[in-house]
């Protein structure tokens, strides 16, 4: 049986990605600082490790305001990509605005659910996580403290 391959791009094409196998991690964000990098009131991150993932065309700029998070995005379109820390070793997350089939991801948590706006609504059961919900290396501290 073949693995799971996902196909990913930005608005304008520039960039172009592939993802095997499954993601161990799908989340909303409620994070006011991706709030502000992704444009939106939230986003969903889907995790991969970063041997999964496979540029096919294009380089997405990076930039970083917070030591030791990268994020990318489309240097043409504006397209949100990935985000990488430091703190939380082989884990590359992309934004679901990113893949060609973002049906394909449901999320299963609430993460930074403190951090939500108080008029984004949601009826799901899924689990409510004040903070991050993934295991930190603690000697590079939260990001919201950097």
């Amino acid at each position: 049986m073949a693995a799971r391959l996902e196909t990913c791009a930005c608005f304008c094409g520039a960039v172009v990605a592939e993802v095997e196998g499954d993601p161990f991690w799908i989340c909303y964000d409620h994070d006011d600082d991706c709030r502000r990098a992704i444009g939106g009131p939230l986003t969903i991150w889907v995790g991969y490790r970063p041997d999964q993932f496979q540029l096919k065309r294009g380089k997405p700029k990076t930039f970083s305001k917070t030591p030791g998070v990268t994020r990318s995005f489309c240097a043409d379109c504006g397209t949100s990509i990935s985000y990488l820390d430091a703190g939380i070793v082989d884990e590359l997350y992309l934004t679901i605005g990113f893949f060609d089939h973002p049906e394909r991801f449901p999320p299963e948590a609430q993460t930074y659910w403190r951090l939500r706006l108080p008029w984004v609504e949601f009826a799901d059961e899924l689990p409510r996580i004040d903070e991050y919900s993934r295991p930190r290396n603690a000697k590079f501290g939260n990001p919201r403290d950097r």
